[in-house]
């Protein structure tokens, strides 16, 4: 029963996240008329290192995607995970992810839902003494995923590829029941959705396979290089000799007017998830030629700011519009060539193609169309994996983890 009620707190947690983050995001275009209002350039650095500091000060943990943390937690053992999977971190995510939607910030709700999903599963566990405490980490961070976007395979694969690297049998009956327990506490209040909504795809082949390729490799590049400038920004950061106060004012106050300058110079599409942006273009609908390009710098600028926010729904916003500039000048299916991209670039980013083919399918309801995003997808995950070997949630979990031992060391010495 400790187990049931886990799972469908995730669901109910989810599902209310997902319909405050649209309302963050709603909100926030309204009071910036658009995101075109100058006062921007003041109100997102402000916000940017406010949601910083209180993180530092208040949620240690909570800071960035949150798949790192989940990551990192179940490479610990016992207490150690309270690090990173608390009940009050979780907490924290929840709020200042929507803060910095409020705020703007190019940042998503889907990484924060994984860690909040594994912390609901992890405290679940210490209340009904269960047992396979690593087990619960996957499966609170499966039905995470599954219940923000409607996409119950993802989810499964996702803990399967990305969380864990592995596949355990032991665990799987237990990440299922808690996908379908989660989702159906999800699809009982949302109903039956897709995502992007339904794509009006169409490839024309042979023809279309040199749109495949190309759209492959260009997305893994770009992936490839946002990975790496994520990973070594992340280190230099964390090696600058400045007090953490100050430290924090500079990188977030950046950050945030980064972002600010990017997203009023796109005409205020870079802002936020730039969701309506991505279902445009899934729709078959012509972006500007830059959209992708500011989109980029501003996903790229948040996620090193420290400030809590996912990068799933950004990536995909970024892969749509890249996707979409490329079927321009193909002349083909520019709803297509969308999809591809989504699944080209977020393969390159996070070097998980399974997740990425099975979740854009999900997203779009594009299943007719498996093979040649199969093949974009393990294109974009093969140059990635050229070009920037290191998978990014994984560099950041190691950085995590030596955290916690820097922190266990001195325990020991005290």
């Amino acid at each position: 029963m400790v187990f049931w009620c886990g799972a469908l707190l995730v669901g109910l947690v989810s599902t209310a996240f997902a319909k405050l983050a649209d309302l963050a995001t709603e909100t926030f275009r309204h009071l910036s008329a658009g995101g075109t209002s100058p006062w921007l350039l003041l109100a997102l650095p402000a916000g940017f290192i406010s949601s910083g500091w209180v993180a530092q000060r208040y949620f240690p943990g909570a800071q960035g995607s949150g798949i790192p943390q989940a990551i990192a937690a179940r490479a610990l053992e016992g207490e150690e995970r309270r690090l990173y999977l608390t009940l009050r971190i979780a907490a924290g995510k929840f709020l200042l992810t929507l803060w910095g939607l409020l705020c703007g910030a190019s940042i998503g709700r889907e990484g924060p839902t994984v860690q909040i999903g594994a912390a609901i599963m992890l405290a679940s566990a210490r209340v009904g003494h269960l047992a396979q405490a690593k087990g619960l980490i996957l499966a609170g961070s499966a039905a995470g995923i599954a219940a923000a976007f409607n996409t119950p395979l993802a989810g499964i694969v996702f803990a399967i590829e990305e969380m864990a690297r592995t596949y355990q049998s032991r665990t799987n009956g237990l990440v299922l029941s808690t996908v379908v327990i989660a989702g159906i506490a999800a699809l009982a209040i949302s109903g039956s959705y897709t995502y992007f909504g339904e794509a009006v795809a169409y490839g024309n082949f042979p023809r279309d396979w040199l749109l495949v390729g190309v759209v492959g490799i260009a997305g893994g590049a770009l992936g490839a290089g946002f990975s790496r400038s994520v990973l070594s920004l992340t280190r230099r950061i964390r090696r600058w000799k400045l007090a953490p106060g100050r430290k924090l004012v500079v990188v977030a106050g950046a950050a945030g007017l980064a972002v600010a300058v990017t997203g009023l110079l796109s005409g205020g599409m870079a802002f936020g998830t730039s969701y309506g942006e991505a279902r445009l273009a899934v729709q078959g609908e012509q972006l500007p030629a830059s959209f992708f390009l500011a989109k980029l710098l501003a996903t790229l600028a948040s996620t090193v700011s420290g400030i809590p926010g996912g990068l799933f729904a950004p990536s995909l916003s970024v892969g749509a519009g890249l996707g979409n500039l490329i079927g321009g000048l193909f002349s083909a299916s520019l709803s297509f060539a969308a999809v591809l991209g989504m699944a080209a670039y977020f393969a390159g980013v996070v070097q998980s193609p399974m997740t990425a083919f099975v979740i854009v399918m999900e997203m779009t309801a594009t299943q007719e169309h498996a093979l040649p995003i199969m093949a974009a997808a393990m294109l974009g995950f093969g140059v990635s994996r050229l070009l920037s070997p290191e998978p990014l949630y994984h560099g950041l979990a190691r950085l995590w983890l030596a955290d916690a031992l820097k922190l266990r060391r001195r325990e020991g010495a005290a």
